[in-house]
């Protein structure tokens, strides 16, 4: 079916019918709408590869994301790619999944950027200092930052405002009593982990608390339980623990409820970011910091994206969202 035939049948010229379907702005919202309606109905399908070739655009865009550690295994992190895929998928982009390698001679995304595969990237889990948006400004390739970075040039970038997040619960559990608090966090320097490990300590700082209760484990279920038996098996054990993910908080939260300690006059509080995880066998309510529903973000940072590609001024595609603190049924008054 060509576009010969629907212009024929609409009685407009080829070059209106391809404006139209191209969402061109010189073309009426009316005739747009006759010209999608009888392309809907002859069961037309614009030869994509042609049209990106003319319009200078791709239709793809990269997601870039660390081989360690390990994002997918985050219940979290796969459902936002899931969405911001399917976000994107609404209008004919398709998203490409980009595992780098920082010990690698040469990093995967750049050849994507090298050959023009993609419109443009998100970078996911940045540092402080990321060599990756780094030599993307270099390039002068367009990207957004999914975390905020050091950087000499304005960028684009959505972040979620990780420290006040741990701040938050941290001075909850202040309020309530509690002077020993534990912070369970991911051994690495990803940006979004030191900005919570940074908000914890903020919190006991203000309140001339010590930070002693502090370890820095792998992101597994394995390594929340063992070290929250670690810290209760100490002379003198905390009375309440954050988790900055919810792989350690399934696992302290599994722990305290095989010690008997998750609910009762004995409990130890406990707060999990993100809420434990979908397949967690702990059934309670537990007290969390919440980010946002996962269909809201794919919707934001595909908005983002298509208005990076579209040439919006980089100032303009900065988002900080704010966490939203849960009690749960987890919340407690220590231990007298």
């Amino acid at each position: 079916m060509s576009l010969k035939a629907i212009a024929t049948h609409l009685g407009l010229s080829v070059t209106t019918v391809s404006r139209a379907l191209n969402g061109y702005d010189d073309v009426s919202q009316e005739t747009r709408a006759r010209v999608e309606a009888e392309a809907q109905r002859r069961g037309y399908r614009p030869n994509t590869f042609a049209r990106r070739l003319k319009m200078g655009k791709i239709d793809a865009v990269g997601l870039v994301f660390p081989v360690l550690p390990a994002p997918l295994n985050n219940s979290v992190f796969l459902g936002m790619v899931g969405e911001i895929s399917r976000e994107l998928a609404q209008y004919e982009i398709d998203l490409l999944l980009i595992a780098d390698d920082d010990l690698a001679d040469r990093h995967s995304y750049m050849r994507q950027v090298q050959s023009r595969r993609v419109d443009a990237l998100i970078v996911a889990h940045t540092l402080d200092n990321d060599p990756r948006l780094q030599e993307l400004q270099r390039a002068n390739f367009p990207f957004l930052a999914l975390g905020r970075s050091q950087l000499s040039q304005p960028y684009a970038w959505f972040d979620f405002d990780n420290q006040a997040g741990t701040r938050q619960a941290t001075e909850r559990l202040i309020a309530l009593g509690h002077q020993r608090i534990a912070l369970l966090g991911e051994n690495n320097s990803q940006a979004f982990i030191t900005q919570r490990r940074d908000g914890w300590r903020e919190a006991l700082r203000a309140h001339h608390l010590s930070d002693a209760w502090l370890r820095l484990l792998p992101p597994t279920r394995r390594a929340g339980y063992k070290a929250t038996l670690e810290l209760l098996a100490l002379p003198t054990p905390p009375t309440a623990i954050v988790t900055d993910c919810n792989s350690h908080g399934d696992g302290a939260a599994m722990a305290l409820q095989t010690l008997g300690r998750l609910q009762g006059d004995n409990a130890v509080s406990l707060v999990v970011y993100d809420g434990l995880p979908p397949d967690s066998i702990v059934e309670l309510d537990v007290a969390a910091v919440i980010q946002s529903t996962r269909q809201g973000v794919g919707q934001q940072i595909a908005d983002m994206v298509r208005r990076l590609i579209a040439g919006e001024p980089l100032t303009q595609l900065q988002v900080l969202w704010q966490p939203e603190f849960f009690p749960g049924v987890t919340l407690n008054s220590p231990p007298q």
